[in-house]
């Protein structure tokens, strides 16, 4: 029998014998909010696990949890980095309320194990776990542990981290990866089609294509820097199109100013969202993009990029996590103190018009990639459960 059909056979009889329950904690922003719903959703559907989550009134998890068939518990926590002295105060009134929430929802669930992911409720729901001595499982993705898995990474059971550096702040860590969408890693033998490009910048006559991307809200830096460079890049490199995801506050804004540059309109496209990653990484040569939970389908995709870190990131992590992919020869990094109109336009063109530097970056993200992340997660959590069963 496969390692995998043992795995779920045993999942499948923890569920039978009502046993495998699973409370997954955290959330805020999507890097933290669609890896915690990949692994609810394997548990689930894989191994008929019962999943509820913990979040805060303030993240993406309030809509996405319900929306994807979960029940989700709200509790109060907030932020502590890079926050005001009187936001801090705050924070530190409600966390003792928060882990009392916490410890009464884990005592009336009974999980056999707790995943945290990082994120405003992971915190509370983490330090419950603790004194009710319940298994847990700590998810970081990122190259420097945020900071309540910094503070509870060597109370944890286990912790699924995605670079071989950040294992040392954690007991019993694996390498596992970030789970990523088994689309995204055929992305680079994918094809757009009509129906998902318009035809304004279709493939048919284009060289090359950038895509700029830094999650559903964008980023200030691309959408304000992008605009003043368009008109000479595309001069530059003939033929390239550039398909630029804005989000939806910026999304006018940014428009106009790549209509005022005067660059020509079938070269370019700006949008909210772009609801198709797949088909635009496999359609992208290079990709400008932050460097959060991104770099884990850069590599997935394996596409070279220019990643220019979110200075203002808690832990500065996404600073850490381009420097480990700058490192590995998987990309190249331009910190957003140092991005000018000419710094960012010097980058991209010579990345552009250098091929085979673009498919060395593309075999040495391809290395970094991990498949098989999301398998391994939940066979860490099955495992746990196992063990509080004493299997």
């Amino acid at each position: 029998m496969m390692p995998e059909q043992r795995a779920k056979d045993r999942g499948t009889n923890l569920a039978r014998d009502g046993a495998l329950r699973v409370m997954i904690a955290g959330g805020g922003t999507g890097g933290h909010v669609m890896p915690a719903l990949a692994i609810g959703r394997a548990l689930r559907d894989r191994y008929g696990a019962e999943v509820r989550f913990v979040g805060t009134a303030r993240g993406l998890e309030t809509r996405l949890v319900p929306e994807a068939g979960f029940r989700l518990e709200l509790v109060r926590s907030g932020q502590w980095k890079n926050v005001s002295l009187a936001t801090r105060l705050r924070t530190m009134m409600d966390l003792p309320l928060g882990v009392f929430r916490c410890i009464g929802l884990l005592r009336k669930f009974r999980p056999q194990v707790v995943v945290g992911v990082g994120g405003y409720a992971s915190g509370p729901a983490m330090v419950a776990a603790l004194l009710l001595r319940i298994p847990m499982l700590a998810y970081e993705p990122n190259a420097v542990p945020g900071l309540t898995n910094r503070w509870l990474g060597r109370h944890v059971s286990a912790a699924a981290v995605n670079f071989a550096q950040t294992a040392p702040f954690f007991r019993h860590a694996e390498v596992t990866g970030v789970p990523v969408r088994p689309e995204i890693f055929a992305a680079p033998t994918a094809a757009v089609t009509a129906a998902e490009q318009p035809s304004a910048v279709g493939r048919e006559h284009a060289a090359l294509r950038l895509l700029v991307t830094a999650g559903s809200n964008g980023a200030l830096i691309f959408n304000q820097t992008m605009p003043l460079i368009v008109a000479q890049l595309i001069e530059d490199v003939p033929g390239l199109t550039i398909v630029h995801q804005a989000g939806a506050r910026q999304l006018e804004s940014t428009r106009a100013a790549y209509a005022a540059s005067r660059a020509d309109p079938a070269r370019w496209q700006v949008e909210a969202f772009l609801t198709d990653m797949p088909a635009q990484y496999a359609a992208a040569d290079l990709v400008l993009a932050r460097s959060g939970s991104t770099v884990a389908e850069l590599c997935a995709a394996a596409k070279p990029s220019l990643l220019v870190p979110l200075a203002t990131a808690a832990d500065d992590h996404q600073r850490r996590n381009a420097e480990a992919l700058e490192a590995a020869g998987a990309a190249e990094m331009l910190l957003q103190k140092d991005v000018t109109a000419e710094t960012l336009r010097t980058a991209l063109v010579e990345l552009l018009r250098d091929g085979p530097r673009r498919a060395a970056m593309a075999e040495r993200a391809r290395a970094l990639a991990k498949p098989g992340a999301l398998d391994r997660i939940a066979e860490m959590v099955l495992r746990l459960a196992r063990q509080g069963a004493g299997e």
